[in-house]
């Protein structure tokens, strides 16, 4: 099987390509003869009923030099000129990133869109676990400061973060011993129109949290971010580390609860954050830890990922 596969992503130049995952995935496609494409969600244009890209045919290689070769820029359809695309932009999950999805419904039926777009969509990753309250920590969203103010009074410990934000930026660890409270509640008003998440602090997060890879609805591997000292993130853009780790009972369990709504959504890969026994996010549109969880365990995920995509492929017909 040869397939031309596009790739919607952040620019290729920018990657750190001992851990970005886009980068092994793309490294597998060429691998298995898959002709590839890349090309920046800023490219993406609706016209007359056609949905294109300014792309570029891409060649990748695992070279601190040279990792990556572009060809010349080209107009492809969608919809006709390739088989499969691949969004794996990064966040923020922005009206731009909401308005691409649309585009691309609009060849879903005709190209393998992965994830589902419709499915992104419907899925910002701090909201979808609302949807399994036995599964997350004591949660409230909102705009309301009062509401933000009686949490806090209620918990005395709790972590604010923005609703809408990724790779950690922006989440803060406000404790008893806090005196920056008020201060924070009014950058969050300052710069977001949308709500914020507060979540009850699970002390479990200075062991870290544990970032599980899901494959059509089923667990494929995990690592275990570390947070540094004096950091409350243990996401790897913030300077977490990563270490060996292995699914308990409770996390079999979420896996399980979650693994059908994912496959109904069609969010083929999915990597979910958990600490202790709790579900915190479930990352839908562009999960990272490939490199890593190869890396400890042995083992290759994206060749996973591409036999579950090529699997869709063909059960698309």
């Amino acid at each position: 099987m040869s397939l031309k596969v596009a790739i919607q992503m952040d620019p290729i130049e920018n990657i750190n390509i001992d851990k970005d995952s886009s980068f092994v995935l793309a490294l597998e496609a060429q691998k298995r003869g898959h002709s590839l494409y890349h090309y920046h969600p800023k490219t993406l244009s609706f016209e007359n009923g056609v949905v294109s890209a300014r792309a570029n045919a891409l060649e990748v290689r695992r070279d601190y030099d040279k990792h990556y070769t572009l060809g010349e820029d080209e107009y492809i359809d969608l919809a006709k000129d390739v088989d499969i695309v691949l969004i794996r932009q990064d966040p923020p999950f922005d009206m731009a990133y909401i308005t691409n999805t649309h585009l691309l419904e609009h060849v879903a039926d005709k190209t393998l869109v992965l994830n589902n777009p419709e499915g992104i969509r419907n899925s910002p990753e701090k909201l979808l676990v609302t949807h399994f309250p036995d599964l997350i920590p004591e949660t409230l969203i909102t705009a309301d400061e009062e509401q933000i103010r009686a949490f806090y009074a209620k918990h005395n410990n709790i972590i604010l973060k923005p609703l809408f934000g990724n790779g950690g930026a922006q989440v803060y660890h406000v404790d008893e011993e806090s005196h920056n409270f008020s201060t924070i509640l009014e950058m969050f008003a300052e710069f977001y129109r949308e709500p914020v998440i507060a979540q009850k602090y699970l002390p479990e997060a200075r062991n870290g949290d544990k970032r599980i890879i899901l494959i059509d609805g089923e667990p494929a591997g995990a690592v275990l971010r570390v947070p540094g000292k004096r950091e409350a993130r243990a996401n790897f853009h913030a300077g977490g580390s990563a270490a060996k780790t292995e699914l308990t009972e409770r996390e079999e369990e979420i896996c399980k609860a979650i693994g059908p709504e994912l496959k109904k959504r069609g969010l083929v890969f999915v990597g979910i954050d958990v600490i202790g026994d709790y579900l915190t996010e479930i990352n839908v549109t562009s999960p990272t830890g490939l490199q890593e969880i190869n890396a400890l365990d042995g083992v290759c995920l994206e060749a996973q990922l591409w036999d579950a995509f090529e699997k869709r492929f063909k059960e698309m017909g």
